[in-house]
């Protein structure tokens, strides 16, 4: 495709200028032709001979003719094509007007002769070799009839001629082989011409081919790519820097770089011109687009010099690497909860042994001693109900550390939903529930976790709502993630699955922007009495059944938990006929 379109751009180059050479030539022709009508002036009224004033009306009509013909052909240069037919009609008239004007200004002896030689010429340039060989054929055989006429007496001798007979043909000779030389050395002129401007047609190409090609390759880079100018004004745009932006290249071209992308200048642009010997490392930026979504931009920048190696501004590289930093979370988040699991068996053994042995020695001690004052017995009951609780916390730390391998089965989704909210409501009062499950929707999932979950979620939303609220729990058929990447599976198992999204809604106090991405994390709680392992809890469901956990908050706007969770290949269809059979 490139080449052809620079085969169409070489071609109307070619015709571009075929016609501004033959405006040219029609714009010498008719100065040539003011020339030659004021040297007749100047001849006629200086007294060029006797025979001049007969002549004046064949030499003006020869003149008007002249004069008619080049802006006649002056008005069909711009729909020219063949240089070869246009060449057929203008050369031929023009050796005639020249004969004619040979004739009325006195044949042998006219000044005029010399424009012969222009006529060759003017067909080299035209129509090449043939043009200019044609030309000068046509000059000599009309002068060649003009001297024969003349000299036979069948057209009238305007003054009396400088060679008869034998010299006159041996000046007609010298004076057609001169033509042969001119048309010759035209041609060989011509085709030097024909030669530089097919190598320039060649160059234009090519270099349209390699702007074409770098365009392309511009458009479809996978990064964002900018240049500025040495005031770090945005001189260029592309279109994957358009969608990470969410601008136009027409909108950003000419404003500051800082007003697009808001810290580059002082960190990617100006170091790399102050000192363009230093190393730029790719930096990381938090960027928010127009819709004010937040991003992280991984960004580079690099000198951008002219074919002379000055410096003229900076190249801008950038990539939305938004996924790679929660990725990058994501495994800090499986590093500590691998640590922690390596701990569990640890404290396990140095801890919970002890609390049971502390405890057994107290429960003993408080049935066996009747004695005991109530202040005692108080303070045992304490030390029990503490050991009790830190029992339970290293059980929860236990389960959560060392989670057994997830056993899916078919569940009625909606039925599982009501038994975690009616437990729900037992332990909270004022708080409002509502479920939106379709009653034949079923999900795939380890009962006993998929119960651990929504309960965990809902405890935590309950804890969100102090003073009362509400409390909804969603679920439908979702499809399948687009930018996401589950634990353990990759995008060709992804699209082949089906998926359920569960969604967990209250209206508490939500969740500070600082605190989002921390939740997921082992024992981070903002509760005074927290253990902070009921979401870590929940995420680990989460990704032990492959699935995918998010969190949408704001402070006193309550928050949703998402949870979408995978399902095997037809199992939505399946598990939707089983729970109509079962209804």
């Amino acid at each position: 495709m490139p080449e052809r379109r620079g085969e169409r751009f070489a071609s109307a180059g070619s015709d571009a200028r075929l016609q501004a050479r033959l405006a040219r030539l029609m714009a010498a022709r008719l100065v040539l032709l003011l020339g030659v009508f004021g040297a007749t002036l100047v001849l006629q009224t200086g007294g060029g001979g006797s025979g001049w004033d007969e002549s004046q009306d064949g030499l003006y009509a020869t003149l008007a003719f002249a004069f008619l013909t080049s802006l006649l052909l002056a008005g069909f240069v711009r729909g020219v094509r063949h240089p070869g037919t246009f060449a057929a009609i203008q050369l031929p008239t023009d050796a005639a007007i020249v004969t004619a004007l040979i004739h009325f200004t006195g044949g042998d002896q006219s000044l005029f002769g010399f424009l012969y030689i222009l006529v060759v010429v003017f067909g080299a340039i035209v129509a090449g070799r043939a043009g200019s060989f044609g030309a000068a054929a046509a000059c000599s055989l009309l002068h060649g009839a003009l001297l024969a006429a003349e000299g036979t007496g069948i057209l009238p001798q305007r003054v009396t001629p400088a060679t008869e007979g034998p010299l006159l043909l041996v000046f007609w000779s010298v004076h057609s082989a001169a033509l042969a030389v001119v048309a010759l050395l035209a041609s060989h002129l011509s085709r030097e011409l024909a030669t530089a401007d097919a190598e320039l047609d060649a160059s234009r190409s090519e270099v349209l081919r390699l702007r074409s090609h770098h365009e392309r390759i511009v458009q479809s880079l996978l990064s964002g790519l900018l240049t500025t100018d040495p005031q770090g004004r945005i001189t260029s745009f592309n279109p994957e820097a358009e969608r990470i932006t969410g601008r136009d290249a027409v909108e950003v071209i000419g404003l500051d770089i800082d007003d697009v992308i808001p810290g580059a200048r002082s960190r990617v642009v100006d170091p790399p011109l102050a000192s363009s010997d230093l190393p730029n490392p790719r930096l990381r930026l938090s960027f928010a687009d127009r819709e004010g979504e937040e991003l992280h931009l991984g960004i580079a920048g690099s000198v951008l010099r002219d074919a002379r190696g000055e410096p003229r501004g900076s190249v801008v590289i950038f990539q939305d690497v938004t996924r790679v930093v929660e990725m990058e979370a994501e495994l800090r988040r499986s590093e500590r909860l691998a640590a922690a699991g390596r701990l569990a068996a640890d404290i396990a053994h140095e801890v919970r042994n002890p609390l049971a042995a502390i405890s057994g020695s107290i429960q003993m001690m408080l049935c066996g001693s009747r004695e005991a004052s109530p202040e005692d017995a108080r303070l045992m009951e304490i030390v029990l109900r503490e050991t009790d609780r830190l029992n339970a916390l290293i059980t929860d730390f236990l389960q959560y550390a060392h989670p057994r391998p997830p056993k899916p089965e078919p569940l009625d989704l909606a039925k599982l939903v009501d038994e975690v909210l009616r437990m729900a409501s037992n332990a909270a009062s004022g708080v409002e529930t509502g479920t939106e499950v379709p009653a034949q929707l079923r999900v795939e999932a380890d009962p006993a976790q998929l119960r651990q979950l929504l309960w965990n979620l809902c405890s935590n939303a309950i804890q969100a709502m102090p003073e009362g609220g509400r409390l909804c729990v969603a679920a439908s058929a979702a499809e399948a993630p687009q930018d996401e990447r589950s634990s353990g599976r990759n995008v060709a198992e992804m699209e082949g699955l089906s998926w359920v999204e569960v969604r967990v809604s209250d209206s508490g106090v939500g969740i500070a922007p600082e605190d989002c991405d921390r939740i997921f994390d082992p024992f981070f709680t903002t509760k005074e009495t927290g253990t902070g392992l009921g979401l870590a809890t929940v995420h680990r469901i989460v990704e032990g059944h492959g699935g995918i956990l998010r969190v949408e908050s704001a402070l006193d706007s309550g928050t949703t938990f998402r949870v979408l969770l995978p399902q095997g290949r037809g199992v939505g269809e399946r598990s939707e006929s089983q729970g109509r059979g079962g209804s």
